[in-house]
């Protein structure tokens, strides 16, 4: 006859010894080593001082400068996108107008005009404020001011929780150059070969 439901008790007298388990959810296998030292990075902390949160601003408006400006200029063209046509046209032709200059000082790393001469920073900073010239022109000085008034304080929040330090392994500390860069492989070069 069967029993439904119910479970047979092992008999005692079995020389098989069953694993005892304490936990449901602990695996069976006793011979696994479990690997317990998972850590979870979390990119934003709060500085534990003012200079603390200098130093982080500083560091980090350096190392994420490209992706604040996008950030700002995004929400710039599109708060120009519906009414400011003309504005939007100047913007998007100083953007090239830089991505321009930008690409040139790439082009021609050896250029003692482009890079002795003429400092980066200066045109840079020449280039911004003709855009914001010519934004107050064709008085969409509002968009600039609204989206820089909103746009900077996310920006600087950002910078101040980022933690950017404990994300990256340095060179020198990881195995056997597994961050070594592609260019300076032990390889043989393919044009050699030609």
């Amino acid at each position: 006859m069967a029993s439904y439901g119910t479970m047979q008790r092992p008999s005692t007298t079995s020389t098989s010894t069953l694993p005892t388990t304490t936990h449901p959810h602990e695996p069976k296998d006793t011979t696994r080593k479990t690997s317990n030292d998972f850590k979870l990075l979390f990119p934003f902390n709060i500085p534990a001082t003012p200079e603390a949160a200098a130093v982080r601003i500083i560091r980090n408006l350096g190392y994420f400068r490209l992706y604040y400006i996008l950030f700002i200029w995004t929400i710039l063209f599109i708060t120009l996108l519906p009414k400011r046509k003309v504005s939007l046209i100047f913007l998007v032709a100083m953007t090239a107008v830089t991505c321009l200059y930008l690409v040139l000082l790439r082009v021609v790393p050896n250029s003692v005009v482009l890079h002795k001469i003429i400092d980066r920073r200066l045109v840079l900073a020449l280039l911004a404020i003709v855009t914001m010239v010519e934004l107050i022109l064709t008085r969409a000085a509002l968009h600039l001011f609204l989206t820089l008034g909103c746009g900077t304080p996310v920006v600087l929040v950002h910078a101040v929780l980022r933690v950017r330090d404990d994300l990256f392994v340095e060179e020198e500390a990881c195995a056997a150059g597994e961050l070594v860069p592609l260019g300076s492989t032990s390889e043989p070069k393919f044009s050699d070969a030609v």
